[in-house]
């Protein structure tokens, strides 16, 4: 299992220590890094800004959300950071929630899946290049048809060679039916709230995209998950997971609507559906602290790695027997030599 670092969005301004943490991951040899976006901040640019320091570390986006770009302007953005990284960009893409989708970008949330696969499909025509970029679908038309518009509209290709035609995508899944669509048109899974537990379930529903996509077993070999797991290295294991609480609250309570928050759904199936009940009802009532207060140690144990050093290592072996390829580390920089000293071990 390789190792990188996430930076995350920017809260109110730019993270402190982030450069810092984007040079030590490429000085110690760190698989990659990456950045994210959700109504502040964009993905591209601070992966643009701090990843010209670097030399050896891959540069990727979980996540870039789809709605913020149409899929040509991302296979552009795409193309030229892969240009300019030497071909190290990672273009990670996700749907976001209703909540961003239809209040921050103004556009019609319904039928993530189906947006999702022609988006990709778009962005795999920009890239490969054969000829003019032509697409007739349900949510992406191009060029734009007639009595829509000038009626000027003409098919173009890109003016830009792109340095790799098969530059890999990855999709940002929550749901079943997601993660099985990662497997089925991308090149891999990037997990939020993953759990060693449910290893097992997410083999089969990868599987099953596997099967639909026809992979052989090449293409399953060199599939990656790359897991965000928040880090806090603590002689004490309540304070470490007082680190990780305010987190799990904001996207079980505030990062969706009552009934319709795919976040909590994971945390739901992992078993608690009443602790998540009780963080959302805090959360919603603006009760911020109490419902970081509702989240239980043991949950923050099954999605992270909070606590001693000795335990977060032992913990990290059973990580290691999953389907996650890559473990990307989020908050705790410090922790990064540690982690990597001991996954170099056999």
């Amino acid at each position: 299992m390789r190792l990188g670092y996430h930076t995350g969005y920017w809260a109110g301004g730019p993270p402190p220590g982030a450069q810092e943490a984007v040079l030590a991951a490429d000085e110690l040899g760190l698989d990659s890094v990456w950045t994210a976006e959700a109504y502040g901040s964009d993905a591209f640019t601070p992966l643009a800004w701090w990843g010209a320091r670097t030399s050896r570390v891959r540069l990727g986006t979980a996540v870039a959300q789809l709605s913020a770009r149409t899929p040509t302007a991302t296979a552009m953005a795409a193309l030229t950071l892969d240009h300019l990284s030497g071909g190290r960009f990672v273009l990670g893409l996700g749907v976001s929630g209703p909540q961003v989708v239809e209040g921050w970008y103004g556009q019609p949330y319904p039928r993530p899946l189906a947006r999702t696969r022609e988006y990709v499909a778009v962005v795999r025509q920009v890239l490969a290049r054969e000829g003019p970029v032509q697409f007739d679908g349900e949510f992406y038309r191009l060029p734009l048809p007639p009595g829509q518009g000038s009626g000027l509209g003409k098919a173009l290709r890109s003016t830009v060679h792109p340095l790799r035609a098969d530059l890999p995508i990855h999709l940002a899944a929550e749901g079943p039916r997601n993660v099985a669509l990662a497997a089925e048109i991308a090149d891999g899974w990037l997990p939020l709230f993953f759990s060693p537990r449910m290893d097992g379930t997410y083999r089969e529903l990868l599987a099953d995209g596997f099967a639909r996509r026809g992979a052989g077993a090449s293409a399953v070999e060199e599939f990656e998950v790359t897991a965000t797991v928040p880090v806090v290295l603590d002689d004490d294991p309540e304070r470490a997971a007082d680190a990780v609480r305010p987190f799990v609250a904001l996207y079980v309570g505030g990062m969706g609507a009552k009934g319709a928050n795919f976040h909590r759904d994971v945390l739901d199936r992992l078993g608690y559906g009443p602790a998540c009940e009780e963080i959302q009802a805090h959360y919603l009532a603006g009760r911020r602290g109490r419902a970081a207060a509702a989240v239980p140690l043991e949950l923050v144990q099954d999605i992270a790695l909070v606590g001693p050093e000795a335990a977060v290592l032992a913990r990290l072996d059973a990580w290691r027997s999953t389907v996650v390829t890559t473990l990307l580390v989020q908050g705790d920089a410090s922790a990064l030599p540690v982690l990597a000293r001991h996954l170099a071990r056999p």
